[in-house]
């Protein structure tokens, strides 16, 4: 978890967080004082674009859209890619930070390596943010908190889950989804897949409860993000995994559409990140 500061006057209630995907961009403002969702806006792009591309669509956006000119008392930015590796605290040496990506992903010289220390302190996630990005919003609002999304989803998933036994979790969006698979209150697997047909999508999922022991006609499969009933990732999940339900968040939000299960699996972690409960 990083922090960046600068001096800006700001509306103490007035509470946004923004994820960042290579393939689309989400906002959420939230005026905590009420626990109301005063704008939420999820723009999906076409394919895949490069931070840069990314901070050109973000640009666009500040000035097409007014309400990105308030002003904030807390400003959290999700990065969400497959760019991160997942450490035991007592194995990480932040001097050395870039190693533990090395294998899953190409490091550039210029590349800032972070890490967000998970509030328990027993894991770290190690991972590559977007600095053109995170500078971008330095300028626009002074201090701010940026993470990977992946710490935020495991943390506020560790949270709520009260099953004993293994347990997984599916933040599915376009293209790829998150798994997050614990047990006993511990996390056994983290990690993001990239797919393109629904055949893709099983596969990695299968692929992993076989490598963790885990029975398809046991396990408990919480859904959450964009996936419905009506999804074909639904569908051919549901013939392999039996035991599949839709997580239901039932975070206490106005206007009353914001109470809606789907809105709030899809924007579980923007929400979650700005104390909504």
């Amino acid at each position: 978890m990083d922090k960046q500061q600068n001096s800006k006057e700001n509306i103490d209630n007035l509470k946004m967080s923004i994820q960042v995907r290579l393939n689309g961009l989400s906002f959420c403002i939230l005026d905590s004082n009420k626990n109301e969702v005063l704008w939420y806006k999820k723009l999906d792009f076409e394919k895949e674009l490069t931070p840069v591309k990314i901070l050109e669509q973000i640009e666009l956006l500040y000035k097409e859209e007014k309400q990105l000119d308030l002003a904030f008392s807390e400003v959290v930015l999700l990065f969400s890619n497959e760019l991160y590796s997942i450490v035991p605290s007592e194995f990480f040496v932040e001097e050395e930070a870039s190693h533990y990506l090395k294998f899953n992903t190409k490091i550039l010289q210029t590349d800032l390596v972070a890490n967000d220390v998970f509030s328990n302190e027993d894991l770290v996630n190690v991972y590559i943010p977007y600095t053109n990005i995170t500078n971008y919003f330095f300028d626009k609002y002074g201090e701010f908190e940026f993470k990977h999304s992946a710490t935020a989803l495991i943390e506020h998933l560790n949270q709520i889950t009260r099953d004993n036994g293994a347990v997984a979790y599916l933040n599915g969006f376009k293209g790829y989804y998150d798994l997050v698979v614990m047990k006993d209150g511990k996390l056994l697997l983290g990690n993001t897949f990239k797919y393109e047909t629904p055949e893709d999508f099983i596969y990695y999922l299968l692929f992993t409860a076989e490598q963790l022991q885990l029975d398809p006609l046991e396990f408990p499969l919480y859904l959450l993000g964009e996936i419905t009933k009506d999804s074909p990732e639904y569908e051919i999940t549901y013939t392999y995994i039996k035991n599949v339900e839709f997580l239901d968040p039932k975070l206490k939000l106005i206007p009353e559409k914001f109470t809606n299960p789907q809105f709030q699996r899809e924007a579980f972690i923007l929400l979650k990140s700005l104390g909504c409960e």
